[in-house]
């Protein structure tokens, strides 16, 4: 069995190490770490969101090594229209934030 979750790129480190932070319904339940060249080109850039399916635990064998421990990401799709949407709402949620409030 598979888990499905939107991950987003938190930041990629020195390079090389790429971090995504996994979603459920909006909120950061995990995180993955793994090598910068297993993302997708198009979204290698912090904020890049992708949906990723990860492989059932019990398939896994114990590896503590690495970027590549516990390696259970099976495929991993670049949403660039979601990461899009995702941009404008929070600019728009920032705007609504920095309005002055009314003198009532």
């Amino acid at each position: 069995m598979t888990e499905r979750y939107t991950a987003v790129l938190d930041r990629i480190v020195d390079g090389e190490t790429a971090v995504l932070l996994l979603e459920d319904d909006g909120t950061v339940v995990d995180e993955r770490v793994l090598d910068v060249d297993r993302l997708p080109e198009d979204g290698r850039h912090e904020g890049a969101v992708f949906d990723v399916e990860l492989a059932d635990d019990d398939s896994l064998e114990a590896d503590d090594d690495g970027p590549e421990a516990n390696d259970d990401l099976e495929t991993m799709s670049y949403r660039p229209s979601l990461e899009r949407d995702r941009r404008e709402e929070a600019q728009d949620r920032f705007d609504r934030l920095s309005e002055r409030l009314s003198d009532e």
